[in-house]
Parts: C-alpha cells; sequence; structure tokens
C-alpha cells in the first residue's frame, strides 16, 4: 500500500522489451542498499516490484519489469530514457499517513483537457473513462500519475484539481500539460461503495 505522497523523482535510464513485458532501470535519490530484492514501489503511479538494484559511482538505481496488463493499462509503455517518473516506496506500519490509501493499481488513462496557472497554484481539468468517472466525487480523493490529489469539481466524465506551487516542485506535475494522459487509480473506499450499492 502508498499514501500517494511522492517521495523522490526517479528518470528513466533505460527501457527495454523483454518476452514478459519490459523491464525498466530508474535512476532514484533512494539508497540502494536500503532497497530489498522484492520490495514495492510506485513507479508514476503503478506499483512495481524491484528486480535488480545497484549503484553506478554515486547514482543509486532500480530495475522493474512491466507486465501486459500495466503496460496496456498505464503510461509504462510510454516510458522512454530520461522519463522522470514520481517515485513512492511501500507503506510502513506506523508511517505517516499524509495523502489517501493507494494501492498502485492503476485503473485506466485520464486524459488532461486544460491547464490554468496561477500565481499561487495550478488547475488543471481532466476526463475520465466513463467506466471510471462514477467513482471520482467531489471533495473526493484520487490518485493521477501515483500523486494524491484532492478533487475539485466533478461534471460528467471530466473532473478538477488545484495543485500547490510545493506539489508542482516536488513531482513530474509541473511538465504536464493539456492532451497528455496519466495514470489513474479511483478511491479504493468508493470502489467498495459501488460494489456495495449493486446488492443494495
Amino acid at each position: 500500500m502508498f499514501t500517494g505522497i511522492v517521495t523522490d523523482i526517479g528518470r528513466v535510464l533505460s527501457a527495454i522489451d523483454i518476452p514478459a513485458g519490459r523491464r525498466t532501470r530508474i535512476a532514484t535519490r533512494y539508497d540502494a542498499d536500503g532497497i530489498d530484492i522484492g520490495a514495492s514501489i510506485a513507479c508514476g503511479g503503478p506499483c512495481h516490484t524491484v528486480t535488480a538494484k545497484g549503484r553506478d559511482g554515486e547514482r543509486n538505481w532500480f530495475e522493474v519489469e512491466s507486465g501486459a496488463e500495466t503496460l496496456a493499462l498505464t503510461t509504462a509503455g510510454d516510458w522512454r530514457e530520461g522519463t522522470r517518473l514520481n517515485l513512492e516506496r511501500s507503506l510502513c506500519i506506523g508511517d505517516e499517513l499524509g495523502g489517501h490509501m493507494v494501492a498502485g493499481h492503476v485503473d485506466g488513462l485520464a486524459e488532461i483537457v486544460e491547464r490554468r496557472d496561477h500565481p499561487d497554484s495550478a488547475y488543471f481539468r481532466f476526463r475520465a473513462p466513463h467506466a471510471l468517472a462514477r467513482f471520482i466525487a467531489k471533495k473526493g480523493s484520487v490518485a493521477l500519475d501515483g500523486t494524491s490529489l484532492t478533487v475539485n469539481e466533478v461534471e460528467g466524465d471530466e473532473f478538477s484539481v488545484f495543485l500547490i506551487p510545493h506539489t508542482l516542485s516536488e513531482t513530474t506535475w509541473n511538465e504536464r500539460k493539456a492532451g497528455d494522459r496519466v495514470n489513474l487509480e479511483v478511491d479504493t473506499m468508493a470502489r467498495y461503495a459501488a460494489r456495495l450499492a449493486e446488492f443494495g
């Protein structure tokens, strides 16, 4: 589990196709000695398992492998050398829950419809896949590219968020523009509530 609070911005060093999908090596500020093989790290939203790790001089890195499902549902298939990714290590018992409960299981892709920059914030409007829009509620939580965000307004399949300068500077969000696709994970509680309502 994760919280949607980004703790590093990784950079893709290499991404190659393998029989099982795609293998990506990511540079990180995380100490390679403190990363276990098999550990879970959210990379741009989707949870990945660390399959290798190391250090080249002062640069730490780890590798992950993305399967067919991940490549189909997320932006992982678009990762190239130089791509920057929001990173978060998995939650430990006793850690502060600063965002909301995030599983790292991306549901689909949302498209940025509009971006407007203000002196103290940036406004983003998104279009969600129709099948996922019902899980997104005003003032509810949503994870976008691995970042826990509060929904501002909802209208049909579209919703908006405001990002403060800190979020823009500490994540990859300052690079995002209209037309970009981002990884969307709806709130787990909303998903369960909708499922229970089916049996109401």
